[in-house]
C-alpha cells in the first residue's frame, strides 16, 4: 500500500445531533503545509525495496499523520503499516532524521493537546442537560482540577512552590534566606558575651590546674617524709610488712 498524501483525514461526524460532534475530541491538527520543515527529513533508505516497504512517500505521510493526531497507532493505521514495521524502520541505520522527525511530530501533538486542555480550562465545556430522558438544554461546565493543574505548572512560584525550583534569585528562596539570616542575627551572641564566656572558661581551667598541682605537691611531700631516716611507717605500710 502506498499513500502519497501527507495529511490525515478527520473522520466524519456520525452523531445524531451534529453539535454533539464539536467537542475537543472531534478535531485533529491542521494539515501540514507542503513546505513544512517537519517533512524535510531524509527518509530511511531501502536497499531492496518491496511492494509493501515503507518507502519515502509513506514515511512522510506517517510523519504528517503523527503531527496531525499525535498518536502513533493512528498514524500507523493511516499509512497501513504495522507498529512493528515502523519501529524496525525507526531503529535502522540511517534513520536518524526519521527518528528526529518522529519525535518532533509527537511534540507537536503534545503541544496541541496542551493548547486544547488550556482552552477547556479557560472556556469550559458545553454539555447537555438531560432530565427524564429528554435534552432540556445545554450548560457550560468548568473543570476546577484542570484549572489548578495549569496554575500549578504555569504559575508554580505562586500556586505551587516546588523546592526543586528554589534557587538563588527565586523570590521564595530569597524570602526564606532573608528570614533565616534575620533569625540567626537575632540569636547570635554579641562579641562581649563571647569574650566573657571565653574568660570564664580559661579561669575554670586555671583553677582546676592549681588544684591538681596542690594535690601533686602533697603527694611529693609525703613521699619525701617517708624517705627520711627513722620515719615511722604508716599503718598501711605496717600491715603490708606483717601480713597475718
Amino acid at each position: 500500500m502506498t499513500d502519497q498524501s501527507n495529511t490525515p483525514t478527520p473522520p466524519a461526524c456520525k452523531r445524531a445531533t451534529p453539535r454533539q460532534g464539536t467537542s475537543y475530541m472531534a478535531f485533529r491538527g491542521e494539515p501540514l503545509a507542503e513546505g513544512d520543515p517537519l517533512l524535510g527529513f531524509r527518509p530511511v533508505p531501502h536497499k531492496q525495496a518491496r511492494r509493501n516497504s515503507i518507502n519515502p512517500p509513506r514515511q512522510r505521510a506517517f510523519i504528517a499523520a503523527l503531527a496531525g493526531c499525535g498518536i502513533v497507532t493512528q498514524a500507523a493505521r493511516h499509512i497501513g503499516a504495522s507498529m512493528e514495521a515502523l519501529y524496525k524502520l525507526r531503529n535502522r541505520p540511517g534513520a536518524e532524521e526519521f527518528r528526529a522527525a518522529w519525535d518532533a511530530a509527537v511534540d507537536r501533538g503534545i503541544a496541541r493537546l496542551e493548547d486544547t486542555a488550556l482552552t477547556r480550562a479557560i472556556q469550559g465545556e458545553e454539555r447537555m442537560v438531560v432530565s427524564g430522558g429528554k435534552v432540556m438544554g445545554y450548560e457550560r461546565r468548568f473543570n476546577d482540577a484542570l484549572v489548578m493543574f495549569f496554575l500549578r505548572n504555569r504559575r508554580g512560584e505562586r500556586y505551587a512552590p516546588d523546592w526543586r525550583a528554589l534557587k538563588p534569585g527565586h523570590p521564595v528562596y530569597e524570602r526564606i534566606a532573608a528570614e533565616g539570616v534575620e533569625r540567626y542575627q537575632a540569636s547570635e551572641p554579641s562579641d562581649e558575651e563571647v569574650f566573657a564566656e571565653l574568660d570564664q572558661f580559661i579561669d575554670e581551667m586555671r583553677e582546676r590546674r592549681a588544684a591538681n598541682e596542690a594535690i601533686l605537691k602533697e603527694f611529693e611531700e609525703e613521699d619525701a617524709r617517708r624517705a627520711l631516716p627513722g620515719a615511722e611507717p604508716d599503718e598501711d605500710d605496717a600491715k603490708d610488712d606483717n601480713p597475718e
